[in-house]
């Protein structure tokens, strides 16, 4: 006797599956705020007829990111000449160099570079 083929069980539907609705907009960042650059200021070193020279390069490179040689450049010019450029930068931060060089007994002044 043939045995009938069993019966196919009924298709399954197929899981509906919810995909995340797509965003068709899209987020603008704001532009940040124009800086106008900041005016730049000269650090002038004085000469220091009290402090030795290699305190003074010393002291330079602990203040500043000047490399060993442009301090001792810069100690050797101010000897010579009186005054000479350190560095420009703005005028905070020649404020806060001519800070630190009072604290350390050192004289440095600022003026604006234009």
């Amino acid at each position: 006797m043939e045995q009938a083929p069993e019966p196919t069980p009924p298709a399954q539907p197929a899981p509906e599956t919810t995909a995340p609705a797509a965003s068709t907009a899209t987020a603008v960042k704001p532009k940040p705020p124009r800086v106008d650059s900041l005016p730049p200021f000269r650090v002038l070193l004085h000469n220091d007829d009290v402090n030795e020279i290699l305190y003074v390069v010393g002291t330079i490179q602990e203040l500043t990111t000047l490399t060993r040689e442009h301090a001792v450049l810069a100690t050797l010019e101010a000897h010579r000449t009186g005054v000479t450029l350190l560095l420009t930068t703005h005028k905070e931060r020649a404020e806060l160099y001519r800070d630190q060089f009072k604290s350390k007994k050192l004289t440095v002044t600022i003026e604006p570079a234009t």
